[in-house]
């Protein structure tokens, strides 16, 4: 066994450890501010990999992946709203509709690549922002109160623990199902239409197909990130389709290794912990992250996975 699996094996199983333990370490410290915060970066965590789907391992730019966060909340907010709480109905709104609205505009973005395909992308994400905005019986643009939380049985995520561990269980279903995406000959075709989109096609592969297929998945998963913010916060608001936040996933990509599978999740903790932490310094944060994230995307290219490899894959040496 290489030292590289060892560290890498041993930093997984301590990080799996640590995320496993925080809520009981918070609840003795009476610190619970910090499993709301960890819950917080954690669904970012999920957006992102879903991203990293279409982005890192298709190459496709989306701008408009707060989309499907906005819609995963509204279907969360919208049953609420009529006095609907039960999880199996939230989860199924959800899905369905992240599905038709990810097919939908896959469809037509996917006739365009690049900058088009950026810039369609995007409009998408506003026509949503803006059609949420006029719903004014569920809030329009100051958003909508959820009282009833998402309930599986005698799951309820409107409890704090509840909700932390059923984002742990989905965050980790995302990272296998990706780790496994990958390996597979569906990733396989979708890394390879990255690379040359013409030779995957002449070599008898459907791109297009594979492609759309992939923004489908992409934005199902990230429906069910935004349906855990909406349960996180008891709250779904229009801001969260922004073009902002659609950007704020880009970089965390970018910042944990794009194409790489922990690297979305790792530049979630990063972005959104430098943030905080920057808040409490600084009322000028922004410029700090800004320049950090400049930092990294030059010296490091391969984000913090890469440059964690590097470290790892340096002998372990032992003293006699």
């Amino acid at each position: 066994m290489t030292s590289l699996s060892l560290k890498a094996r041993a930093a997984c199983l301590l990080g799996l450890v640590a995320l496993l333990a925080l809520p009981v370490l918070a609840s003795l410290t009476g610190e619970t501010f910090y499993i709301s915060m960890a819950s917080r970066i954690l669904i970012f965590g999920i957006a992102a990999s879903a991203l990293n789907l279409v982005f890192g391992y298709g190459g496709l730019v989306s701008l408009g992946h707060a989309l499907f966060l906005g819609i995963g909340a509204y279907s969360v907010a919208i049953p609420s709203f009529y006095g609907i709480g039960n999880g199996f109905v939230h989860l199924g709104i959800c899905l369905v509709a992240c599905a038709a609205v990810g097919a939908m505009t896959a469809a037509i973005s996917l006739r365009t690549s690049g900058i088009g395909f950026i810039m369609i992308t995007l409009a998408f994400a506003q026509m949503g922002y803006f059609a949420f905005m006029s719903l004014k019986q569920y809030g329009g643009d100051d958003g909508t109160p959820i009282s009833a939380t998402s309930r599986f049985g005698a799951l309820d995520l409107g409890s704090s623990i509840h909700l932390y561990y059923a984002i742990v269980t989905v965050l980790l279903a995302t990272i296998v199902g990706m780790y496994w995406l990958r390996r597979s000959s569906f990733g396989m075709v979708l890394r390879g239409a990255r690379q040359n989109a013409r030779r995957a096609s002449a070599l008898g592969f459907d791109v297009k197909r594979t492609q759309w297929l992939a923004y489908i998945l992409s934005a199902t998963t990230c429906g069910i990130a935004g349906m855990l913010f909406a349960n996180l916060n008891a709250f779904a608001s229009p801001s969260l389709m922004s073009w902002f936040i659609s950007s704020e996933l880009i970089v965390m990509v970018v910042l944990g290794g794009v194409g790489t599978v922990l690297g979305p999740v790792l530049g979630a903790i990063a972005f959104i912990g430098a943030e905080e932490l920057a808040k409490a310094v600084t009322l000028h944060w922004a410029a700090y992250i800004g320049l950090a994230v400049i930092v990294v995307a030059v010296w490091a290219r391969n984000g913090l996975v890469g440059s964690m490899a590097s470290w790892a894959s340096k002998p372990v040496k032992v003293q006699a």
